[in-house]
């Protein structure tokens, strides 16, 4: 079996899909966006062709090398959501050859089911939320079957902040709390928004709602910062999505300065790389929750690796692909059932995808503190 083409489409509103060609008629597809970057993406993808066009698919651990190592500046977002999406379409390939879930390639599921949760938000670019919507979408999320949700904070914040802004976000979690009650896990998302000082005055203050966990408290780039925030507070960081490859993970793991790690396989290096990823945080008993606010293609390959990870904790996702794939996960009780078709488990429904097709050139939003007009961390 060779690779004959390396295909990129992208969907509206903001997502991405790679399909690799094979000369015996099977194709895989994979996530192939970095959000606002889906055409440097792009570019970065096919920029790696004369690597692959060729070789067997089914050399996926050869042919991750030969994209990473073989070239002399690695590492990057850039560089790693190409070989994600790549790596990811390679797994597809080779369970559909063998007709198994890739799940059953990486050493078999060591759980049923896969817990996932919902985001809730009203507008992030926004000092306070409209409450009552905001309360509204959380108990929505509880009576569509979901046991865990996830919040952002909503920014943008200074470096140090008022007592009304602290006030504010404190009121705002005591009334989620009390809106879905105890047996409801929520986690709480900073986007590394905040400086380490305001994020330890915010976690003190969310102590007594108990969230399952602190995304992100500050930007990744300083892991003594996170420890020191880690060190202060009983709730558990969680980190990962802005780290790619098991070098990015190192120092995160080895300071322990998260309980949870949450690399995104559209990003970090793929399924290849996020199982060895996730089996570095096994010797620090740190949990594994996959990144994903992409598309059901993600979703698939994140479902795919987690089903075999010990230290599972919880999977994101933002939408079960409805409109997107032939048929969308379903969701029972919180959990999405173990695919049983073969490679990835999920077929892009091109009929419905074809009118939705354009360029990719959605961006992300920049903030810009009023105030001053100086810029705010995303």
């Amino acid at each position: 079996m060779k690779i004959t083409k390396l295909e990129i489409i992208h969907v509206k509103p903001k997502y991405s899909f790679l399909k690799i060609h094979t000369d015996e008629g099977i194709t895989g597809i994979g996530e192939a966006c970095l959000e606002g970057r889906a055409r440097v993406v792009e570019m970065a993808v096919h920029d790696f062709e004369y690597l692959l066009l060729g070789q067997d698919p089914r050399r996926i651990e050869h042919l991750w090398n030969l994209m990473y190592r073989g070239t002399f500046y690695r590492a990057g977002a850039i560089m790693c959501s190409a070989i994600s999406a790549i790596d990811q379409a390679l797994w597809d390939i080779w369970g559909k050859s063998l007709g198994l879930p890739v799940y059953k390639l990486l050493g078999g599921a060591v759980r049923d089911r896969i817990r996932v949760y919902k985001h809730v938000n009203t507008d992030e670019k926004a000092a306070t939320d409209d409450m009552d919507r905001f309360i509204a979408l959380a108990k929505q999320a509880v009576q569509e079957g979901y046991t865990m949700i996830k919040t952002a904070l909503p920014g943008p914040a200074h470096i140090l902040e008022t007592k009304g802004f602290i006030d504010r976000q404190t009121q705002r979690i005591a009334a989620l709390r009390e809106a879905i009650g105890p047996d409801i896990d929520f986690g709480i998302d900073f986007h590394g928004r905040v400086s380490p000082a305001l994020a330890m005055q915010l976690i003190k203050e969310f102590e007594p709602f108990k969230p399952m966990f602190i995304e992100e408290p500050c930007l990744p780039e300083n892991v003594d910062s996170m420890v020191t925030i880690a060190r202060s507070t009983t709730i558990p960081i969680a980190t990962g999505e802005r780290l790619y490859t098991r070098w990015g993970f190192k120092d995160i793991l080895e300071k322990q300065a998260a309980a949870i790690i949450q690399p995104d396989l559209a990003h970090c290096g793929g399924i290849t790389e996020a199982k060895k990823i996730a089996a570095m945080g096994e010797v620090y008993y740190t949990g594994f929750a996959p990144h994903n606010p992409l598309g059901p293609v993600n979703l698939a390959a994140s479902i795919q690796l987690s089903a075999t990870i010990p230290s599972f904790v919880a999977q994101e996702q933002i939408t079960l692909g409805e409109g997107l794939i032939k048929q969308p996960f379903v969701l029972k009780d919180g959990y999405i059932e173990l695919p049983t078709a073969p490679g990835l488990g999920v077929e892009l429904d091109e009929e419905k995808l074809a009118p939705l097709l354009y360029s990719g050139d959605w961006k992300l939003p920049y903030w810009i503190h009023e105030d001053d007009q100086s810029v705010a961390d995303w």
